[in-house]
């Protein structure tokens, strides 16, 4: 504890590199909250799984890491990936979990083929693309973490400024048509944002973790309330604490990868919830059925006592 205190108040890049994963924790956790809603939570894994090529051919483009280079060719592979999900779910009988598991599959075979020429190269060794598998948020330079913080920022700003419009198309699109809502426009706009969102945090999370980053804390938010306003804000905090405490306890020179703590301490947050929430948590759900027993046992010792 007192090696993450030292590290988090005297060494600057620490602090930047928990500032940004606090802010791609926030990000993730408020997009995610639409995106659970929208049924769209496994959209998520596909795009970080299909990110993959796209960061390879950049890497391929320019010849080094160059982390915005790599970020737009895994915005523009990812937002091929879903584009293409959508048109084989509405131009095929396939549903959309088939058309998910198809484009992830064929885009992540690719990813690992490029990835695998990338480390025959000279300098394939030294590229540090194996970082974008499960996330080091460590190997991240100021640049880096300037951008996926600076990004993560601005999606939250988006999001907020949008939430009426995106609250609608999320529970009533068609009311939301019938007042002069650009439907199209905010679709193509949140699904550009779901993309942003797991592309910028695939190098600090990794892209077979990203979409629990984008998940879990809206999953764990949704018990604690019916109220999609405070389930953004109980979801958005809940990813800022688990980009925070895993980030801290990656510095403490255990060899243990920056994403998959993360999403352990998201996880363990979702458990909480899962237990301890009013209403729908175990613990909640345990006693009113316990209570709605015993009612039922004292109504039934009435009615053979008259």
């Amino acid at each position: 504890m007192e090696q993450i205190i030292q590290s988090l108040l005297h060494d600057s890049n620490t602090q930047w590199v928990v500032l940004s994963t606090m802010l791609l924790g926030i990000a993730s956790g408020v997009l995610g909250s639409f995106a659970l809603l929208r049924k769209q939570s496994l959209v998520g894994d596909a795009v970080a799984h299909a990110a993959l090529p796209g960061i390879c051919l950049a890497f391929f483009i320019i010849g080094e890491k160059q982390f915005l280079a790599l970020i737009i060719g895994a915005t523009v592979s990812g937002l091929l990936a879903m584009y293409l999900i959508q048109l084989i779910t509405s131009t095929t009988r396939l549903k959309q979990d088939a058309a998910i598991c198809l484009v992830l599959s064929v885009f992540f075979g690719i990813g690992i083929v490029l990835l695998t020429k990338v480390s025959q190269q000279s300098s394939g060794n030294k590229s540090g693309l194996d970082d974008f598998i499960f996330g080091q948020a460590a190997s991240m330079t100021g640049s880096d973490v300037y951008l996926m913080g600076g990004t993560a920022a601005v999606l939250i700003v988006t999001t907020f400024i949008l939430f009426k419009e995106l609250k609608l198309i999320t529970f009533d699109p068609e009311f939301a048509k019938g007042i002069g809502l650009p439907l199209g426009v905010l679709e193509t706009l949140f699904s550009t944002l779901l993309v942003v969102t797991v592309v910028i945090g695939i190098q600090a999370v990794g892209v077979i973790l990203m979409a629990a980053l984008l998940i879990i804390p809206s999953m764990a938010a949704r018990y604690w309330t019916d109220s999609l306003g405070v389930m953004v804000w109980i979801s958005g905090l809940i990813g800022a604490i688990s980009g925070v405490s895993g980030t801290l306890i990656s510095t403490l020179g255990l060899g243990l990868a920056t994403g998959p703590l993360i999403v352990v301490s998201a996880s363990c947050m979702f458990v909480v919830s899962l237990i301890v929430a009013p209403k729908r948590g175990m613990i909640a759900q345990w006693t009113f059925h316990k209570k709605g027993i015993a009612a039922k046992t004292t109504g039934s010792y009435r009615k053979e006592g008259a």
